[in-house]
């Protein structure tokens, strides 16, 4: 008689009941998901906590409650925002039971926007409620000042909690709003604001809000002195004090015709006036439509979208209806003026042929708008779409009536765009659709990886045979495939897919990638989804790097922004003593090895760059310590296939940077200098920035 099997024993199963569901109270959704409110944790969603603390002081200038703001950056990370606003309500909140002040700080969808003409603000940059709340639920710290009707109150907060309730601490004559904030280190990886990228967010919104003044301070270097004689309780404007510290004021009479001036200012017009059109009252869902456009002699479209004052750099529906009054506008006045030849049959332009070269700026403005997403990258509001195209259209059309030279300029240059267009078509049939895409064999100087997983491919993109040959002999041959450049490439900053591609070296870089260019570019067709730009550590190297980046970003952006464009960083220095062989890659790291080598090397700061260049090749020990042997590297041919696998192309111990577009607009606008044909505001830029650059890297 078999065994009786034993009972199987029950397990305790966790039950899904009340207790099971979690309630995020207060700004505890803000600090679980940030991601959702700011975007990401990174420096994006850093600098947005100053674009959100910032648009609150716009919408009262918007309002023309206010007209000066200012942003500070303070020493210990913190960020100071003022304005001369009404200042926050102070007084009980009805629904709260606390102050209107701490509600505004401390509850999500909690703000004056949402009620229409009746709280003040006809139109805002922000209407979900959510901006200065989540701000200070991702901040270790935070201050609220407000002058109001006489009297100086002050509450602080504690990763978004308060620390005491609204007080009154004196009597002012200021009126206003100043926020005083600290990111939370915990939540954002690094807190680096950039300088810079602050200027030019600042410097638009001057351009969008006539009569504003806008104030950028860096006093993040202040001296321990400086900060202890500083004391800013009870006052307003840092600039005010006139520390000697970096800053930028901006006020703009011009509005958007002022910022399309400013974006071509390394450009070439193809006409003098510049296009504007403002409207008031549009319609009842669109208060403002407001355009202003210039042609360039360049190749690339520039136009930059705001709604509500808000950058949308996904554009949105504005952008939709001014596209298609652009093409229809001038398809129309070309036709009327005979520019179109009566042999041509397929005679029109397309909405490409009529973006090439304009620099545009289109904004509106809406009581009731929707974005697609918290950070407002894209607008979704469906009125804008005809309103912009409506009056866009007619004032544009006016234009080309009034402006017989411009019209013509205009019209010319988008004819040249159209024989552009035939020409590139021409190019892409015979070398890609004939080629790449339906099987031509890879170029003879790529020497390609074993393995047809893209996600397993890297390419290299060396400088020339020499390199080319030791990255060969070096490389995993399973994983990584090189691609040898001879000399410098085309620069693509001005030239056209045709011109591009009769350039042997480009086709085959574009023929290795798979991808294809132009209209038929389909980035699921990458073979390599590590692209590796390994130069040599000179003026050469970093030229050709430059134009490399150039080319990916005129014409492979997708790459750069999923993330698979690297530039490697080979070593400077091969250090050797006895059989102790070491690299740096740095000066820093080159003395750093030479101590723990127990190599002592004297520096000299007058020493000339000739004599540090005979003091690398040999350099004796002052403590018994034998001679170390230095190496200088200039060029990746200097190394053997062992040196270059080892340092740039093991997995294990090479460095990669990889490259990312923080700023498109502020991009594009060093692309304008560095690859443009403006030669003074190229030598201008390099002499203004040699000082920050570090050619070994």
């Amino acid at each position: 008689m078999p065994a009786k099997k034993p009972a199987p024993k029950k397990t305790k199963e966790k039950g899904y009941d009340s207790s099971s569901i979690s309630v995020l109270e207060g700004l505890e959704p803000v600090r679980k998901r940030p991601g959702m409110y700011i975007g990401t944790t990174g420096p994006d969603g850093l600098h947005h906590l100053i674009w959100e603390v910032f648009d609150n002081s716009r919408d009262e200038a918007m309002g023309g409650f206010a007209d000066r703001v200012e942003v500070a950056l303070l020493p210990d990370n913190y960020i100071r925002v003022v304005d001369n606003g009404r200042g926050i309500p102070v007084d009980k909140h009805k629904q709260t039971g606390v102050s209107a002040l701490e509600t505004i700080l401390t509850v999500l969808h909690a703000g004056g926007k949402f009620g229409g003409e009746d709280s003040g603000y006809k139109v805002s940059g922000g209407l979900h409620g959510v901006g200065v709340s989540v701000m200070n639920a991702l901040s270790e710290h935070a201050i609220a000042e407000v002058h109001r009707d006489g009297g100086y109150y002050i509450q602080e907060y504690n990763i978004g909690k308060p620390k005491y309730k609204v007080k009154k601490v004196g009597t002012t004559k200021h009126q206003g709003t100043i926020i005083t904030f600290k990111a939370d280190i915990d939540i954002f990886k690094e807190i680096k604001y950039d300088f810079k990228r602050i200027v030019n967010h600042l410097r638009q919104q001057a351009y969008l809000v006539k009569a504003m003044k806008i104030s950028v301070i860096d006093a993040r270097d202040l001296s321990e002195a400086e900060q202890k004689k500083l004391d800013l309780k009870g006052k307003q404007y840092l600039a005010d004090e006139h520390l000697p510290v970096p800053h930028q004021h901006f006020y703009f009479e011009g509005g958007l015709r002022s910022l399309v001036a400013f974006n071509n200012t390394y450009q070439k017009p193809v006409h003098k006036n510049i296009f504007y059109v403002e409207k008031n009252d549009v319609s009842p869902e669109v208060m403002t439509v407001e355009v202003a456009l210039q042609y360039v002699d360049d190749i690339s479209p520039r136009i930059t979208a705001f709604a509500n004052n808000i950058y949308n750099p996904e554009h949105g529906t504005h952008i939709t209806g001014f596209k298609t009054a652009l093409t229809r506008t001038l398809n129309n006045y070309a036709k009327k003026g005979n520019f179109f030849s009566v042999k041509d049959k397929d005679a029109g332009f397309t909405g490409d042929d009529v973006l090439e070269g304009i620099t545009a700026v289109v904004s509106v403005k809406m009581p009731e708008i929707q974005f697609e997403g918290q950070t407002k990258a894209k607008l979704g509001s469906v009125e804008a779409r005809s309103a912009t195209e409506q009056v866009f259209g007619e004032a544009f059309a006016a234009y080309l009536e009034e402006n017989p030279d411009d019209a013509k300029a205009i019209i010319n240059k988008v004819i040249l765009a159209v024989k552009a267009r035939k020409a590139a078509k021409a190019a892409k049939d015979s070398v890609l659709r004939k080629g790449a895409l339906e099987g031509m064999s890879l170029p003879g100087k790529l020497a390609d990886c074993q393995t047809k997983k893209a996600e397993d491919s890297e390419l290299f993109i060396v400088e020339g045979d020499s390199a080319g040959g030791s990255a060969k002999m070096g490389r995993d041959r399973k994983t990584q495939a090189v691609l040898p450049l001879r000399g410098k490439i085309l620069n693509v900053e001005r030239a056209r897919i045709d011109k591009m591609l009769a350039s042997e070296q480009i086709k085959n870089l574009v023929i290795a990638l798979g991808t294809a260019i132009g209209d038929v570019f389909d980035v699921s067709r990458l073979r390599y989804h590590k692209i590796i730009i390994a130069t040599d550590a000179d003026v050469d190297g970093a030229h050709i790097r430059t134009l490399l980046l150039t080319l990916f970003y005129r014409y492979f952006r997708p790459l750069i922004d999923e993330g698979y464009i690297y530039i490697a960083q080979p070593p400077l220095y091969k250090i050797q003593k006895g059989k102790d062989v070491r690299y740096a890659y740095t000066d820093d790291e080159k003395f750093a090895v030479l101590k723990d080598m127990g190599v002592d090397v004297e520096t000299d700061d007058a020493e000339s760059e000739e004599e540090q260049d005979e003091s690398e090749e040999n350099t004796s020990a002052k403590k018994g310590g034998g001679k170390a042997r230095i190496q200088r590297y200039k060029g990746l041919g200097e190394m053997n296939a062992e040196e270059l696998w080892e340092t740039t192309m093991n997995i294990e111990n090479r460095i990669l940077k990889q490259v990312q577009v923080e700023d498109a607009q502020m991009a594009d606008k060093t692309f304008d200098v560095l690859m443009g044909t403006d030669v003074s505001s190229r030598k201008s830029f390099i002499q203004n920035n040699a000082k920050m650059a570090n050619l070994d890297i």
